[in-house]
């Protein structure tokens, strides 16, 4: 007796949660990034996501992936490395949420990313709902251009958009690989071969870092790790131009930690870009419901 697929919905909300525990996941970066550089926090970071996802995925293998599969991981681990690095140093000279903001550049490319390497069709509702949250992104970068940034602040900017067009690309390849591997072996490739990446950086780039930060980095590695797992279980059971959209709930958990965690104000421009955010992500849900109540009839 087969397995009854989960509903879309709930497909939807698991790639929420994975967004929720990411963007958490981002706050506790920043905080070590700012106390130990970017490269340093990153490397060791993702020496402790290799410990997490092997104890999940070496135990229960059952063979070593096959050479296209194999591929894929290197393609992904390594787009990951670029994306990883570039964001959170820009991250330690912007604030999260605009970061979070410019970031969202991501899931507009990748409907069109998606149309292209995945042959997915895009439906109307989906861009509709992708153009409703990039216009809330607008806004809120239209309230932030009254302060003129710093030239700190501009290669900021300038590293999170180039981390931006590599994320366009990883949600695409997060589908792609999601079809062809399971969680816990998706995890465990990304954290390998990017740890591997870094690894030949290290001498050069890397400090030890000293004892009292090892907490906080073995959280970011965990909430990393969880995240993988819920994000590559959602996206092996939606299509990346449907899940896309939930990338844009992000801003909501970047600005709630940038204001808890680092005294960052959130702008009337900001709440009204978040609602057209939440507004989008509304709409790409309510598209794959409406299709699945006609596909009943």
């Amino acid at each position: 007796m087969s397995r009854r697929a989960p509903s879309q919905a709930l497909v939807f909300a698991a790639a929420v949660l994975g967004i929720a525990i990411f963007s958490s996941m981002d706050a506790v970066m920043k905080v070590l990034t700012l106390q130990i550089g970017a490269f340093t926090t990153l490397f060791w970071r993702t020496m402790a996501g290799i410990v997490f996802t092997g104890a999940i995925y070496l135990p229960a293998r059952k063979g070593w992936p096959s050479r296209p599969v194999m591929r894929v991981h290197l393609i992904r681990g390594a787009v990951s490395a670029v994306m990883a690095v570039t964001f959170f140093w820009g991250l330690a000279k912007i604030p999260m949420a605009q970061a979070i903001a410019l970031a969202f550049i991501a899931p507009l490319l990748a409907l069109f990313g998606a149309a292209f390497v995945l042959k997915e069709r895009i439906p109307p509702r989906a861009v509709i709902a992708s153009l409703i949250a990039f216009g809330g992104v607008g806004v809120i970068m239209l309230g932030q251009a009254a302060t003129a940034p710093s030239p700190d602040q501009f290669r900021g900017t300038i590293a999170v958009l180039l981390s931006a067009m590599c994320y366009a690309y990883n949600i695409v390849l997060m589908r792609q690989q999601a079809l062809v591997a399971g969680p816990s072996e998706v995890a465990f490739f990304q954290s390998v071969i990017v740890g591997v990446i870094f690894a030949c950086f290290a001498p050069f780039f890397a400090a030890v870092p000293d004892m009292r930060h090892a907490p906080a980095i073995v959280l970011a590695a965990a909430l990393a790790t969880v995240s993988l797992l819920i994000l590559a279980w959602a996206y092996a059971r939606g299509e990346a131009n449907y899940l896309a959209p939930t990338e844009y709930t992000g801003f909501i958990w970047a600005a709630l930690w940038g204001w808890v965690v680092f005294h960052e104000p959130v702008a009337p421009y900001t709440l009204t870009g978040t609602a057209m955010i939440i507004a989008g992500c509304l709409v790409a849900a309510r598209k794959r419901d409406v299709e699945n109540v006609e596909a009943a009839f």
